[in-house]
């Protein structure tokens, strides 16, 4: 853009002047001459006309040419300012004359005051023009300027995007060289460098170069060549010697194992290999130190520190060569099953000591992260996967199972303290970081939940083994229980060293009188030996409750009800098709479940003197449990039950109803039915022997014998018509069922004692005096009915009603006067 030509510069304005009598002179008037008196109008008049015209030329001038040239107009501006001086003067020393020298020429003032207004006219005018030139030239420059302006900048972007390309080629080339002559970090910086200089080519809107993909493809290439490089150069330097894939987590794969580092470079090869920190450090530039140390730290927690918390046998065999220091593993031959905390940070330490000299204590540069060691690195990628596997496969073994050795675990925390204090000094860990020593403090929690853990999957195990293995309960028998604490010895209460005998269900109410030791005992019965295990169980594991802290105690108390309640889920559930169809294992399950009530009622009330406020206030009680379980133990043994009048009725079914036993066929289905009753009641009774309480024993054979009776008698009284023959055969049957239905009774292995229950049958069959009296009426005449009736007050009308008897009559008796005199009588 061309510049305007012309310099505009401001024209100082005159000094003002005041109206008044004194001359008024203006230097930069070459011909100006001093007033030698007063000017007369016309004079004044005339020169003020000739402004005018020298006015009019002016705007004439301005209009012919359309343009002002800046420098003439400066010099007519100036004669114009002139000259308006001088006429101020020529008014001034006028007005002057007129009101301080009252002179009377108002004709003259008045055509000066047209002149003077002639004269302003043009100065508006040539005002006007100015302006509207000088904002026209004004408006061209400022766009002229303005296009030089986007110019420039243009030709700036473009100077820079050069210079980058410049950059961008220079440290490609620098970094060449550097990595020929194996100086990773400079070639890594200068690779930055040039990364930097990309990216400040493509963030640049609006300026697009084709050569941008070429050079990101350039900085890819020489970046991967780079790592390359790296990578070989980190293998050098950390050397694993791994066992094969398969098999590789064995005892045996584990031994082989291996790490070399090449901290220092070995004499035999030509090229050196350069030292770990250059290497690292290059690593980190580019980025790629994460990855890399990712990669080793699953290595080394992979074949170093998880074998050896795992195995005990191992340990690990640091060995120095002069160019390489190896560490490799030994197994010992005679080793624990579990290897003692102590121990183990031990052997985690050593490695991390080995490691720190000739590894991760060197410094790096982090971008971003400023100055950190390559220990603190590592630490952030394995610790937390290295401290879960050393509370759980180390300090969770260790946690004692035993309240009284609670006070050995001390040495466990110190030496968890001194472990973290050594990988902190090592810088491997941050000075906040106390995972371990947290977890080996809080070692009463730890106890609590392990205990609670071992005590529930023992008494899973136990609900889950068989129920057919079982031991029997009488009141003289003793259970291993632990010792009791004394009512009396309140606080004072220590932990007794061995357990011992306790007569089971024995009540102590006062010094001066003892109730009989038989009182409130489970009568002889056989429960699952799991079951026995279980209540055991809960005993010792309240026992230690008692010599825990309060927090414990609270815990493992609620650990005790959780077994009941788990047994009540469980059992019924695990062993459901068993229970139902094996008539043994129900009767076992039903003492099972009144044995655990049993217990559950005294149960809390046996710790209540602990100082603990949960075992101390009444809350640790397990009475409300009872009912519960003994609905359990019913519901199973009522469902077999059902079980098992729905098959006698089954094969009393068979029976043909027993009718027509004239017939030979009938009177065979129905006396092989009744057979097959007495067998099935034979059959459980043996399988119920010695298992059920004698009570139980016999309610539930009378219960069964007399659904079989009641059956039998209701089908003969339904009959309609009963002949001679008929009546003898079903007395048989009947007699068949009287003979051998008490020898069923047989609760008890001892044979002569079984005499005393198969004796009292009447007292646990209720239909067993209706069956006697129906077998009467088979074979009695119609005066020994009438007899048996006695008006309503014999034998007969105990178990008969009056409807039934007359029935009985009219299906036994042809219709004759004597049956209706007989039936008349039952009323």
């Amino acid at each position: 853009m061309g510049s305007l030509g012309v310099s505009i510069t401001a024209v100082p304005s005159p000094p003002p002047t005041s109206c008044c009598p004194r001359s008024v002179s203006n230097p930069r008037s070459p011909d100006r001459v001093p007033r030698r008196g007063p000017v007369s109008l016309a004079a004044a008049v005339g020169r003020a006309a000739m402004a005018a015209r020298a006015g009019s030329l002016v705007a004439a001038v301005l209009a012919h040419s359309g343009r002002l040239d800046k420098e003439h107009l400066g010099a007519r501006v100036g004669r114009l300012s002139r000259r308006v001086e001088e006429l101020k003067g020529e008014v001034c020393t006028m007005i002057n004359k007129k009101y301080s020298e009252f002179l009377p020429s108002m004709q003259s003032a008045e055509d000066l005051v047209a002149q003077v207004e002639g004269l302003s006219n043009n100065i508006d005018l040539l005002k006007a023009g100015i302006e509207n030139e000088v904002q026209r030239d004004l408006n061209v420059a400022v766009a002229e300027f303005t296009e030089l302006k986007q110019q420039l900048e243009r030709d700036t972007l473009v100077l820079s995007v050069l210079k980058k390309l410049q950059e961008f080629d220079t440290t490609i080339k620098e970094c060449n060289s550097a990595l020929q002559e194996k100086q990773y970090v400079a070639a890594a910086q200068q690779l930055e460098k040039a990364r930097s200089s990309l990216r400040s080519l493509e963030s640049r809107r609006g300026f697009e170069l084709k050569i941008l993909k070429a050079l990101g493809t350039e900085l890819t290439v020489q970046t991967q060549n780079m790592i390359y490089h790296l990578g070989e150069e980190w293998q050098k330097l950390i050397v694993w010697k791994l066992p094969p894939s398969k098999g590789s987590s064995s005892l045996e794969a584990l031994v082989l194992s291996e790490l070399h580092l090449h901290t220092v470079p070995p004499q035999d090869e030509d090229t050196a290999v350069p030292p770990v920190a250059a290497v690292l450090q290059a690593l980190a530039v580019l980025g790629e130190l994460h990855s890399k140390l990712k990669d080793f730290g699953h290595l080394l927690l992979q074949y170093i520190l998880k074998p050896l918390i795992s195995h005990p046998s191992l340990e690990p065999v640091p060995e120095e060569q002069p160019d390489v220091f190896i560490l490799r593993f030994r197994s010992q031959e005679l080793a624990l099953d579990e290897s003692s905390p102590m121990e183990v940070f031990e052997k985690i330490k050593l490695v991390f000591e080995v490691l720190h000299k000739y590894l991760l204590n060197v410094p790096l540069e982090q971008p971003g992260e400023g100055r950190i060691t390559l220990a603190e690195l590592l630490g952030e990628l394995i610790w937390e996967e290295l401290s879960d596997c050393l509370i759980h496969n180390c300090l969770v073994n260790s946690i004692p199972t035993n309240s009284s050795k609670l006070e050995q675990y001390k040495e466990v925390i110190e030496s968890t303290e001194e472990f973290e204090k050594a990988l902190k000094k090592m810088q491997f860990l941050k000075e906040d970081t106390t995972a371990l020593l947290k977890y080996a403090c809080n070692v009463d929690s730890h106890f609590a939940n392990k205990k609670c853990q071992d005590v529930i999957m023992a008494a899973r195990n136990l609900m889950t083994s068989e129920i057919h293995n079982t031991v029997k309960i009488t009141p003289d028998s003793s259970l291993a229980l632990p010792e009791l604490p004394d009512p009396g010895s309140g606080d004072h209460m220590k932990l007794p060293r061995a357990c011992s005998l306790v007569p089971n269900g024995t009540v102590s109410v006062g010094t001066e009188s003892r109730l009989s030791p038989l009182t409130l005992c489970l009568p002889c019965c056989r429960i699952s030996c799991s079951v026995q295990q279980l209540v055991e169980l809960a005993y010792h594991t309240l026992l230690e409750a008692t010599a825990s802290t309060d927090l414990c105690c609270v815990q493992l108390f609620d650990c005790v009800r959780n077994i009941f309640q788990l047994f009540y889920e469980v059992v019924p559930t695990y062993h459901r098709e068993n229970l139902q169809k094996l008539p043994q294992l129900a009767a076992i399950h039903h003492n099972n479940c009144m044995y655990i009530a049993h217990h559950l009622l005294t149960l809390g009330h046996q710790f209540r003197y602990r100082s603990t406020s949960v075992l101390s206030n009444g809350a640790a009680t397990f009475v409300d449990l009872v009912p519960a379980f003994r609905r359990l133990g019913m519901e199973c043994f009522l469902a077999q039950m059902r079980v098992q009048k729905g098959e006698i009725l089954e094969r009393l079914s068979s029976a043909r109803n027993f009718s027509n036993m004239d017939d030979e066929e009938n009177y065979c289905a129905a006396n092989k039915a009744i057979k097959q009753v007495l067998h099935q009641l034979r059959r459980l009774g043996m399988v119920w022997q010695d298992v059920l309480p004698v009570n139980v024993y016999c309610k539930a054979m009378g219960a069964l014998l007399n659904t079989a009776l009641a059956e039998i008698v209701t089908r003969i009284a339904a009959l309609e018509d009963i002949s001679a023959e008929d009546a003898d055969r079903l007395y048989s049957l009947c007699r068949i069922m009287v003979e051998e239905g008490p020898q069923v009774f047989t609760p008890l292995l001892e044979e002569d004692k079984n005499k005393k229950y198969q004796e009292e049958v009447p007292v646990y069959v209720q239909k067993w005096m209706t069956f006697k009296e129906l077998m009467i009426i088979l074979q009695a005449n119609l005066q020994e009915i009438v007899d048996q009736w006695a008006d309503g007050k014999g034998p007969l009308a105990e178990e008969f009603s009056a409807a039934e008897v007359k029935s009985l009559i009219r299906a036994l008796f042809q219709n004759t006067e004597r049956r209706a005199a007989a039936l008349a009588k039952i009323k």
